[in-house]
């Protein structure tokens, strides 16, 4: 049975520091739905009504297009290991990019990753917890470091390039935030 919360409980504190993956959920007024897995220590609770998440670079750039058009986000955790349990965190977001002033105070909290492109803030309007019984159970093996080798060897002026060439568009050409145009 679904429970609704207005925060983020110490319980559910606990149970989402313990998740390895993620989910992220936006859409904009029309268009394509962008859910997105993520992971790489990449989320934190700053306190019971605000998350943030540090985006790296990928191959588009959804989150920041949506968010525009109309603020919607929702992260999703689920329990692979132990005792069954999804927790949706639903929310408007702020993205911080590495120019804005909050960038240091916000980026402090990551490791650093190459490609770190966004900070999304995010505050918490509701959050549900469900059973999350017919989750299978899944054994962590471990991060995969693919992402964070191509991205060194990118290097910043060619992640930069990157964004420029695949980052500036939704897939539904819906202009992002990235570089603030």
């Amino acid at each position: 049975m679904a429970k609704f919360y207005t925060n983020i409980t110490q319980r559910i504190q606990e149970f989402i520091a313990n998740q390895k993956m993620f989910f992220v959920a936006t859409a904009p007024k029309e268009g394509r739905i962008n859910l997105s897995p993520k992971g790489m220590d990449s989320f934190r609770i700053l306190n019971e009504h605000t998350v943030a998440w540090l985006s790296v670079t990928g191959s588009g750039n959804e989150t920041s297009a949506h968010l525009l058009e109309n603020n919607r986000i929702t992260v999703m955790f689920c329990a692979f290991e132990g005792a069954p349990n999804i927790v949706r965190i639903y929310g408007s977001a702020t993205e911080i990019q590495e120019n804005d002033t909050e960038w240091e105070n916000y980026s402090k909290l990551f490791p650093e990753l190459p490609g770190a492109r966004q900070i999304f803030i995010i505050t918490v309007e509701t959050v549900q917890t469900s059973c999350g019984m017919s989750i299978p159970f899944y054994e962590y093996k471990g991060e995969r470091n693919q992402l964070n080798e191509w991205a060194e060897s990118k290097g910043e002026a060619g992640i930069k390039t990157y964004w420029e060439e695949k980052n500036q568009v939704s897939i539904d050409g819906l202009k992002t935030k990235l570089f603030n145009t």
